[in-house]
């Protein structure tokens, strides 16, 4: 007997992946991972002696803050909803060694100040660091053509006592420097700030992503960095890099810069309990900025996407320069900072 065309058995498809993506609702109940304006911090430029905001070509839509419009720039991020930024300097007082940095009244003692001064509840992470503020632009105290580790170390100890005593709330020393982390834990202890927390450039690699912001900060070198970050070739290396940090005492690790190096945030995230960062550094930024200046990509769903990387990678925390865009586009259409459609 033959068959009729309404009789022939198809084989059942049981798993249906795609039930689960078929509403906004359904694919919003069942997201993995998702990006709060709470999870961002916000680096800023602020320069002294200038009077108005300088705009940065490398950083389309980003300046440097005048120290005197500063308490201003914190009002208006603190009305975004923004609670974290990281200051970095533009010093005019600079020397060979950045001592700038551990005075009473230099510029990242004034900057702390006066930003908790406008918005006591902002929390203040400063850039821990020299490249801002030394005539040869390197993150250290140089000798013989090249930055000495021990030297630099305790020049940073002080930097972070004092910016500590400015009333910062967390630091974030970005040098690179062997042994830095647990000087900086004693030094911080031993003064009497044993709560000041420190989030470690733990995994910083020499990379071209940088150029936008040595452009910004004015902190070009001769010669290069590669003595002291990481070579971009050696995740194996960031990885102990990174626990060392964490035996140091330092309480979150970073791994800098973002995009080019989520295998090293994700292989980090399964070798530590602590929180995880990610900086997602200036030439990130600009590639995005530029290709959305020119209409290749549609610039919030891109960040978002960037950003959501991040957090699937393992990261807690991004440091973006998107952070203040991103509260911007929450206030507006909060709907899409959750899902893309």
């Amino acid at each position: 007997m033959e068959c009729q065309p309404n009789e022939i058995t198809q084989p059942g498809v049981t798993k249906r992946l795609r039930r689960l993506r078929t509403t906004p609702m359904i694919r919003a109940l069942v997201r993995e991972n998702d990006v709060q304006l709470s999870d961002l911090i916000y680096p800023i430029f602020v320069e002294e002696t200038i009077t108005s905001p300088v705009p940065i070509p490398g950083l389309p839509g980003l300046s440097r803050i005048p120290e005197n419009l500063l308490a201003d720039e914190i009002h208006a991020l603190n009305a975004l909803g923004i609670c974290y930024v990281m200051p970095f300097g533009i010093s005019h007082n600079k020397d060979d060694t950045g001592s700038d940095t551990w005075q009473r009244d230099g510029l990242l003692s004034r900057m702390i100040r006066t930003i908790k001064s406008a918005c006591p509840h902002m929390m203040v992470i400063p850039d821990i660091c020299f490249c801002e503020y030394t005539t040869h632009g390197h993150c250290g105290i140089m000798a013989d053509q090249d930055v000495d580790n021990d030297q630099t170390v305790a020049h940073l100890v002080k930097q972070c006592v004092n910016a500590a005593q400015a009333g910062a709330d967390m630091l974030a020393p970005s040098s690179m420097m062997d042994g830095q982390v647990e000087a900086i834990r004693k030094g911080l202890d031993s003064a009497g700030f044993e709560y000041v927390a420190i989030l470690a450039h733990s995994a910083k690699l020499a990379s071209a992503f940088y150029g936008p912001f040595r452009q910004a900060v004015e902190c070009e070198l001769k010669g290069d960095r590669r003595t002291y970050q990481l070579d971009y070739a050696n995740a194996r290396q960031a990885l102990s890099e990174a626990m060392l940090d964490e035996q140091e005492g330092a309480d979150i690790l970073m791994v800098k810069p973002g995009t080019p190096y989520l295998d090293i945030l994700t292989q980090l995230r399964g070798q530590t309990l602590l929180p995880l960062a990610a900086y997602q550094v200036s030439g990130e930024y600009a590639a995005i900025k530029c290709a959305a200046n020119m209409g290749i990509l549609d610039e919030q769903e891109a960040v978002l996407e960037t950003l959501i990387g991040f957090k699937r990678a393992g990261a807690d925390l991004i440091v973006t320069y998107f952070a203040k865009q991103f509260a911007i586009w929450n206030q507006t259409t909060p709907s899409t900072m959750t899902t893309t459609e």
